[in-house]
């Protein structure tokens, strides 16, 4: 079944997170025809402004369907009824309490919705529904991970690289240090407790260069306040990487019972006994066999949404 879907996302920012861009990809090598809509205005008002330069997109692509991705964006692309609407809602558009109440609004006008965790859809009170219409129409289908760049490789060949000290410690941060929401302070007090370990801001490096950090280091760490089905976790685990997270968004279901990963509290000495027995662990994981075994590669994740594509186009 030929189909044509716009993507409507934020680029507000000057580019679009890897993790759609990875998605639409995925989508695009089995036959789906993509156009971006990119929403380069921010705050409700700002996605609100858009819709014009939105209409006239639906124009000129037309469209069987748009997915939109977060809240906001969903609930612009919803301001028009004729093209059916599928959202995918990331997290902070679930726990940003302010974006919220338009994540509800945008559930409500939806023809499908799409969760990537399960705590974000029990905290968006919807359960499965049989027909893509009304409010409980939803799936859980969390974003997939690129498993051909985020794969294991030689430790020190990573290192040699990355320019790395080949005898050191070192542990990846899931996120730049000025940002707030991945919670940097309690990653700095925690490494900061353990000897001769070296905390790695995760900022200004391409995909590549992510990939070979995770085959690079000892661990990996996230601390966040809030996630929805992290793609850090995820793609750490592809490269078979030791995985230290508190108990945020997907992750404790992710790594259950994978050896050399570990869930902490958010006690700075609690994070440090478990990154002490990932350090000591001292060998790469099985992370990898458990995102192919969950479907939660790139190819697997296309498919379902390519199967919640055909159910919405079928019921219009």
């Amino acid at each position: 079944m030929h189909m044509k879907v716009l993507i409507v996302c934020s680029g507000n920012s000057g580019r679009i997170v890897p993790f759609i861009v990875e998605q639409v990809v995925a989508l695009q090598s089995k036959g789906v025809e993509t156009d971006y809509f990119l929403v380069q205005q921010k705050g409700i008002l700002g996605y609100l402004k858009e819709k014009k330069k939105l209409l006239s997109k639906i124009k000129s692509f037309q469209p069987d369907l748009i997915h939109a991705h977060y809240g906001l964006s969903g609930l612009l692309a919803n301001l028009q009824r004729q093209i059916p609407v599928v959202t995918t809602y990331h997290g902070s558009d679930i726990n940003n309490h302010k974006v919220f109440l338009f994540s509800k609004l945008c559930m409500m006008l939806s023809a499908y919705n799409i969760f990537v965790s399960g705590k974000n859809r029990k905290k968006a009170n919807l359960t499965p529904g049989p027909s893509p219409k009304g409010e409980g129409n939803c799936d859980l289908i969390p974003c997939g991970v690129d498993i051909e760049p985020f794969k294991p490789i030689d430790k020190l060949e990573a290192r040699i690289q990355l320019k790395l000290d080949k005898d050191k410690k070192y542990v990846l941060f899931a996120g730049s240090f000025t940002n707030e929401v991945k919670n940097p302070e309690l990653a700095k007090q925690s490494v900061n407790l353990i000897e001769n370990v070296e905390l790695l801001e995760l900022k200004g490096y391409s995909r590549e260069q992510v990939a070979l950090l995770m085959n690079a280091v000892d661990c990996v760490l996230m601390t966040s306040f809030t996630e929805g089905s992290p793609q850090f976790i995820k793609e750490a685990m592809a490269c078979n990487c030791p995985v230290v997270s508190v108990p945020v968004g997907d992750v404790p279901d992710v790594i259950e019972n994978i050896e050399g990963c570990f869930i902490s509290t958010y006690e700075p000495t609690d994070v440090a006994v478990r990154l002490k027995l990932a350090l000591e662990f001292g060998k790469r994981t099985e992370g990898r066999n458990r995102i192919v075994e969950s479907g939660l590669d790139s190819e697997t994740v296309a498919k379902k949404i390519i199967g919640v594509y055909e159910k919405v186009i079928n019921a219009k």
